[in-house]
């Protein structure tokens, strides 16, 4: 738990100085790219150290690609949210992936969701449209819809993962997704490449140094305790997120934003619940 508490504070470092770094000038492309490079050597070590350079042998490269593909659409949706929205609300937006992963299940898997889920689910999307207000113009429709789109992302890679974890380690699948997404990225780099101040480098550095420590917390939280466990801890962001948002950019969410966290944190625990209790039911059987 306490693994997944600072992992969150790492993340939420990363997506404020992800907004700092886009309004001087970073190209979404360039952060992508020092994101995941940055992080590399972090991530290599941390295996290295742990499970050894040999763990990482994979036979199922094929979905690593695939995961990769997802994964860096999913990055640059998150980033961008958080970008065009205020961090509280993007991070609350970011909430909703259990709700759309169940959902997804749902409808494309045909995995069993009895009446108890489908209410989580409507109280999610209650709680969205309330913290949304569609009769005010607080939030930029572009930036909800990138926020949602990046919620639907991380669902999607969520079953995926789900699939690939069945296999693989948790190390393995952070460092094929971070060493196959620098080549796209690096290619991406020759058109939107730029140099920059040494104050937007070392912040460029901070994004890539507190997205790997955020990636190697998470991962150690799951080696120490199950996801029913740690889950809960996700929440924690919005802490994080309210605190830096005030400080950086003097923000404070505004009623509604409250009230709909608070349905849409509810919601996703209550799936989180459910699926654990599920889970039990089927190992015991």
């Amino acid at each position: 738990m306490g693994l997944r508490l600072v992992a969150m504070a790492f993340l939420a470092a990363m997506f404020a100085l992800g907004k700092v770094v886009g309004t001087r000038g970073v190209h979404l492309g360039e952060l992508l790219f020092y994101r995941q490079a940055l992080a590399l050597p972090i991530i290599v070590a941390w295996v290295a150290l742990t499970d050894g350079l040999p763990s990482v042998r994979t036979n199922r490269l094929g979905i690593h690609v695939s995961r990769t593909a997802l994964g860096l659409t999913g990055m640059a949706l998150n980033f961008g949210s958080y970008m065009l929205l205020p961090l509280t609300e993007a991070t609350t937006i970011g909430f909703t992936m259990p709700i759309f992963a169940t959902l997804l299940s749902a409808l494309l898997l045909r995995e069993a969701t009895g009446p108890h889920r489908w209410a989580a689910i409507l109280s999610g999307f209650v709680g969205i449209l309330i913290m949304i207000r569609p009769d005010s113009a607080h939030f930029p429709p572009l930036g909800l819809a990138v926020a949602l789109s990046a919620a639907v992302m991380t669902a999607c890679i969520s079953l995926l993962l789900r699939d690939l974890g069945r296999t693989e380690k948790a190390g393995v699948i952070v460092f094929w997704f971070t060493a196959l997404s620098i080549p796209p990225l690096g290619l991406l780099m020759l058109f939107v490449g730029q140099a920059h101040d040494p104050l937007t480098w070392a912040l460029l550095a901070g994004v890539g140094i507190t997205g790997g420590c955020a990636q190697l917390c998470m991962t150690g939280s799951l080696r120490c305790a199950p996801v029913s466990v740690v889950l809960p801890m996700d929440y924690s962001t919005i802490i994080w997120s309210t605190m830096l948002g005030l400080i950086i950019w003097g923000e404070w969410p505004i009623g509604t934003t409250w009230i709909g966290a608070m349905l849409i944190i509810a919601s996703g625990l209550y799936i989180a619940w459910r699926e654990h209790a599920r889970a039990r039911r089927f190992a015991s059987a």
